[in-house]
């Protein structure tokens, strides 16, 4: 998925007609201030990080400023800091605008459903996973007519919304749909969405493409999002492949077994954070290069755990042990083997060969990665 930041998404939304905030994005102090003083962003205004993470305003990642010289000061504050493990390298200037009421809407993929849906709720401000859900209205909706006149009417009665606001409320959600549609997203949501006098402005916008329609869309080719140095090479090779905070890595091919191995790890008490999944590759070249890039993480320990159904197991000890010979002695780490189902005895074999632990029982494999990421025997 492709995530923008706040001050992409709002380009979009002017882009499809949604009434959002003067502003304007900076890369640098200097930028933050010059914004200020030549009036593009009125005073007094708020400067905010652009990282994905949430939580900006508790984390002293929004600041205000009703100066050129306290603009410039806060977005030096902001920017080159590290925010939830993301380097702050943008920050999104905007006027402060007096907020009478904050609401929340948003429109998603509904994956039981196979649907679009719209999400409103008159409490908005906060994540809307602490709304109680007799408090969100949701209403599916069909593709072929798309958002229709009463679905817009329902939303506006579940926002609280009359007189002139209904009116603000049915272009800003024409405009949202057309947006989640056109562009292929997953999600657009606008949290707050704020009433200010007699207008709805979107005072924050989030915004996640669907990667499958990435070729639908080379505007956002340039977008890292949130992904790491490993995760971008990984993407560039095609190889599924996320990066988190645990110390151990587990390579599987599949996503039901990439899920069920890192369950059984955690039951006994480990912490994978490094997740590598094959899928149902048959090329050796292709297992050496996903086994490196898994090595360049520096776990603790990796565990491999393949069936092989259109994978043959000793096509994966053949690139794994091809692999090992590329890792200097000094950067290696111990590896636990799990591999069963096509040309399983060959696999184990190779694997055996080259020095790497195969144990066939799940829990016993699991719990030896563990004991080994912990530093035991």
């Amino acid at each position: 998925m492709v995530k923008l930041t706040e001050g992409r998404g709002k380009e979009l939304f002017r882009k499809y007609g949604v009434a959002v905030p003067k502003g304007v994005v900076a890369g640098s102090a200097d930028d933050a201030a010059r914004a200020v003083a030549s009036g593009a962003v009125p005073l007094p205004c708020v400067i905010k990080a652009q990282v994905l993470a949430g939580g900006r305003g508790k984390g002293g990642a929004v600041r205000f400023a009703s100066t050129p010289e306290e603009a410039r000061a806060a977005a030096a504050a902001i920017l080159g800091s590290s925010f939830q493990g993301e380097t702050v390298r943008e920050v999104l200037l905007e006027e402060k605008v007096a907020i009478a009421r904050e609401l929340y809407l948003s429109f998603a993929l509904d994956r039981t459903a196979r649907l679009p849906i719209l999400m409103t709720s008159a409490r908005g401000g906060v994540e809307i996973e602490s709304v109680d859900d007799s408090e969100i209205e949701r209403q599916t909706i069909d593709p072929f007519p798309g958002l229709v006149a009463y679905e817009r009417r329902r939303a506006a009665r579940s926002l609280g919304l009359t007189g002139p606001l209904v009116g603000e409320l049915d272009r800003l959600l024409t405009g949202l749909y057309r947006l989640f549609d056109d562009e292929d997203a997953e999600l657009v949501e606008v949290n707050p969405l704020a009433v200010v006098g007699d207008r709805l402005l979107a005072l924050d916008a989030k915004v996640i493409i669907e990667d499958d329609a990435a070729f639908r869309h080379p505007e956002f080719a340039a977008v890292h999002d949130d992904r790491t140095p490993l995760e971008e090479i990984a993407r560039e090779k095609e190889i599924a492949f996320v990066q988190l905070e645990g110390n151990i890595g587990v390579i599987a091919n599949g996503a039901g077994l990439t899920m069920a191995t890192l369950d059984v790890l955690k039951e006994f008490g480990g912490a994978p954070g490094i997740f590598l999944d094959l899928g149902g590759t048959d090329d050796p070249k292709k297992v050496t290069e996903a086994f490196l890039l898994m090595a360049q993480a520096k776990p603790k320990a990796v565990f491999l755990n393949i069936f092989g159904g259109v994978t043959r197991c000793d096509t994966v000890a053949r690139g794994l042990v091809t692999a090992l010979g590329s890792v200097a002695p000094s950067e290696r780490f111990p590896l636990v083997a799990r591999i069963r189902g096509n040309n399983e005895a060959e696999g184990i074999a190779i694997l055996r060969a080259a020095g790497v632990t195969s144990v066939p029982d799940l829990k016993a494999s699991a719990q030896a990665v563990v004991a080994a990421a912990r530093g035991g025997p």
